[in-house]
């Protein structure tokens, strides 16, 4: 028997709107009968590989962003704090995503909604070792153990690897989702996915 076809969603631990899509995507997957395959990424190389800057370096459109970030949020149902400093710089708790997920991806799941909270609803700054260390020791990794994890080669490497290979399937922000082949890019993609998971294309 052939089991359904997971679905892949791409996310950076800054993004607003990864966050907020965190926390509907998993109970989404599961009324169609889909696991759901996360991959933590860097915006900024996604950014850069598709000549795109983040809407707040723009001032136009800084405004808006900051505040359609507090009021996705509050439509979904999803508790939010704007975070101070931001955006930030998140490739250590990327890191330690793709080694916890070497060995056990439903822990880097946890991992990733414990980052992704913390930040959006506490405002632990993940680009601070010493808060993403604190973060880890919380979740149940020893600081030391996901500070030496932050610094390998091996994780630097496999982080640099999944940010070419999502490059390479069209992923060009966060949150990304692809379905069945077909790419949906952005949190407000959401009924859409759904529709497309119930045939309806």
């Amino acid at each position: 028997m052939n089991r359904p076809a997971a679905i892949d969603f791409y996310f950076d631990f800054s993004s607003p709107y990864s966050y907020i899509a965190s926390e509907w995507i998993n109970a989404l997957a599961a009324r169609h009968g889909r696991p759901v395959r996360w991959h933590a990424i860097l915006l900024g190389v996604t950014f850069q590989a598709a000549e795109l800057r983040s809407p707040v370096s723009y001032p136009l459109k800084r405004e808006y962003s900051l505040r359609d970030f507090a009021r996705s949020a509050r439509m979904e149902g999803v508790p939010y704090v704007m975070p101070s400093p931001f955006p930030i710089p998140t490739q250590n708790a990327a890191r330690l995503f793709w080694w916890l997920d070497a060995t056990d991806p439903a822990r880097a799941t946890d991992w990733a909604r414990a980052g992704l909270r913390a930040f959006f609803t506490r405002g632990v700054d993940l680009s601070n070792m010493s808060a993403l260390t604190g973060l880890a020791a919380e979740f149940g990794i020893p600081a030391e153990q996901a500070a030496q994890v932050c610094a390998d080669p091996i994780w630097k490497d496999k982080l640099r690897r999944e940010n070419d290979a999502a490059i390479a399937a069209g992923v060009f922000g966060a949150p990304f989702f692809i379905v069945d082949g077909e790419p949906f890019w952005g949190n407000d993609r959401k009924s859409q996915i759904d529709r497309w998971l119930s045939g309806d294309r």
